[in-house]
């Protein structure tokens, strides 16, 4: 039996994948085989040595050391995807709160509750402050195209807005998800200049973090509207306000706002709502319940964010698989620990991402014989896991 821990409440439909017979899955789970977590913050946190995989509920993955855990052998993963549609309603929303001033009226309306009978009144005087244009004929630029990216794209189209597209390493599936009428441009400065409305789409990484400078937005129309669902930290706050303060921008929507933002003219807060339905939450713990129990089951990895994906058929024999660093001659010598057992390799998988590889072997030795050669290549320096059927 495999044991799961969780992190954070999870919703109960991890038994659909987990079955109670073939899994323990609880908090207080001791030496575990895999972890489920949301938002718990991993980066201090003691892995134990049973651990071989950790799967993330969600898309983002910065609360988890994935470099040192694929240094442990440690196979992490994450559920792209699986709340796309949650964030692309919000960022609907977004669009509408940005650009008709729908906050700003509402906080307005709620400091005339002493006014009694003259409410309506004071109503009617006062909405003008609150003019904000129609999105229909307005440009939309959507810098990402992934799974978000591309729903939040056709959303524009059916908005009757024009929408512009940017991202230079769309995937061929999320690009056959794009309306055809959508506009693919090729330089992000081009978007930037021709948008109303700008939505970001990226992941953060090193080389995406404060991406939004004072620069950049310089270069967005005077009066546009930007809107950020990804993460907090792609924008740069400074620049952000001076653009406010200035007139350039006439509204920053963010779903990650932070103290220096709050209660600032023409920013709209949102308290991270964009995976925060029912059908997220269940939508991205079945998706990384069955990517925990292909892996444990079979060596199978599916949206893997530290090791390649590796397409695997069930296991029909015995299967060697190693986490390994991606070096020349890696492959030789594993094939050399199987091969002077005079074992036949009959099946042969290998794979890389960067610094990292991934070798499944099918063998046709024994039991006795698979524990040898795991044993043997584990004490290997390049290599960080191994696991054996």
């Amino acid at each position: 039996m495999f044991r799961i821990k969780t992190l954070n409440s999870i919703s109960p439909v991890y038994q659909q994948c987990l079955s109670d017979h073939d899994y323990e899955v609880s908090s207080t789970v001791e030496n575990p085989d895999a972890i489920i977590v949301r938002s718990a913050d991993m980066h201090n946190m003691e892995l134990p040595s049973s651990l071989k995989a950790i799967a993330r509920a969600g898309a983002g993955y910065n609360n988890i050391p994935v470099d040192k855990c694929a240094e442990k052998g440690i196979v992490v993963f994450n559920t792209p995807g699986a709340n796309a549609n949650a964030v692309k309603e919000l960022a609907v929303a977004a669009l509408l709160l940005g650009s008709r001033n729908i906050a700003g009226g509402i906080e307005w309306a709620r400091t005339l509750k002493d006014a009694g009978d003259d409410v309506p009144q004071l109503i009617e005087k006062g909405k003008k402050k609150f003019t904000g244009p129609e999105l229909r004929g307005k440009t939309l630029g959507v810098i990402g195209l992934g799974e978000v990216g591309a729903l939040f794209a056709n959303a524009g189209k059916g908005l009757d807005m024009h929408v512009l597209g940017f991202d230079p390493f769309i995937s061929v599936e999320h690009a056959w998800m794009l309306s055809r009428s959508i506009e693919h441009v090729t330089n992000q400065m081009e978007l930037l200049t021709r948008a109303d409305y700008v939505s970001i789409h990226i992941p953060l990484t090193d080389k995406t973090k404060g991406m939004f400078s004072e620069e950049v937005i310089s270069h967005m129309k005077r009066g546009a509207v930007l809107l950020n669902l990804s993460r907090g930290e792609l924008v740069d706050d400074d620049a952000v306000l001076d653009a406010l303060e200035e007139g350039h921008l006439r509204a920053y929507v963010t779903d990650f706002p932070n103290a220096r933002l709050l209660d600032r003219k023409g920013v709209v807060a949102i308290p991270h709502l964009g995976a925060s339905t029912p059908e997220s939450e269940d939508n991205c713990v079945v998706m990384a319940s069955r990517e925990i129990n292909a892996y444990l089951k079979h060596g199978i990895i599916r949206n893997s964010v530290n090791y390649p994906n590796c397409e695997l058929d069930p296991v029909s024999g015995h299967r060697l698989a190693l986490m390994h660093q991606n070096v020349p001659n890696m492959v030789t010598t594993l094939t050399g620990i199987v091969s002077k057992r005079h074992i036949n390799i009959s099946s042969m998988v290998n794979k890389s991402r960067g610094r990292y590889a991934y070798t499944v072997l099918e063998l046709d030795g024994e039991q006795k014989e698979m524990k040898e050669i795991a044993a043997e290549a584990e004490a290997l320096d390049m290599v960080y896991g191994v696991r054996f059927w």
